[in-house]
């Protein structure tokens, strides 16, 4: 039996501990920011909705970049917070190296797209952003053929999965085309970086038959030179020199040249 004090709970932690804290991070730090915004407002009794993206106008434009900080009530900023702290948390731990590109590219892609194909409304909230990421993980793991990868496509399917109805017009209060643009955006990072980043290991079995005959030839070429090379023979013969002029004198002789 064995027994833990309260020492082992500031041990050192291993490698994929410190990765999934770590991963965890960013998304908080963006909810922080989304709620005090939201706080702000509340306390202030000043609203900032006129800071959404509204659509083809160009003060329409600073929304791209505020339009996600923006809620419009307490039941807005909620039900896009835990979406958001879990999408961000999975982008992080599994597109470490793509992580910055892909939701940079996500926000401004489909808040760009947005401010050009919305209704002419204010249009706030991360919804946008949401459905970006949560395309970009359904659609990365299909399409880099991943195992590990696709489990959490359908993870993200499993949560979010209802989520599809909302790039339909069905709510007139909703902004529907956020969530299309978003996703649409999702969907192109998705297949813009589908080379980079983590990859499907590829098994030997795995390889084509032409490639395994290429290697099959080149390992029978190595083996072969060697063998080649050890069928070259090297003959000396050695006749000591019995006067000064004996050297000449062998010149002269037939078959005193050396071999």
């Amino acid at each position: 039996m064995q027994w833990y004090g309260f020492g082992d709970a500031f041990a050192p932690m291993d490698k994929d501990s410190k990765r999934i804290l770590y991963s965890f991070i960013p998304g908080m730090v963006l909810l922080s920011a989304i709620w005090a915004v939201f706080l702000i407002e509340h306390i202030s009794g000043y609203s900032l909705s006129d800071y959404g993206v509204l659509p083809r106008t160009l003060t329409g434009l600073r929304g791209i970049v505020a339009a996600p900080f923006l809620h419009g009530d307490i039941n807005h900023i909620a039900s896009n917070s835990a979406p958001l702290l879990v999408l961000v948390t999975g982008l992080v731990y599994f597109y470490r190296q793509l992580a910055v590109k892909v939701f940079v590219g996500v926000w401004l892609m489909g808040g760009f797209w947005l401010w050009l194909g919305g209704r002419e409304a204010y249009h706030i909230g991360a919804s946008g952003i949401i459905y970006g990421l949560t395309a970009f993980l359904l659609f990365s793991g299909i399409l880099r053929k991943d195992t590990r990868l696709m489990a959490l496509s359908l993870l993200v399917v499993f949560l979010y999965g209802g989520m599809v109805w909302g790039v339909f017009p069905l709510f007139y209060h909703v902004s529907w085309e956020a969530h299309l643009f978003g996703a649409t955006a999702g969907f192109f990072m998705a297949w813009l970086y589908r080379k980079e980043g983590p990859q499907r290991k590829v098994y030997e079995w795995e390889l084509e038959p032409e490639e395994e005959e290429e290697e099959t030839e080149n390992d029978e070429a190595d083996r072969v030179k060697p063998e080649q090379g050890s069928n070259v023979h090297i003959h000396y013969i050695y006749r000591p020199a019995d006067s000064p002029g004996s050297a000449s004198d062998n010149e002269n002789k037939p078959g005193g040249s050396d071999e």
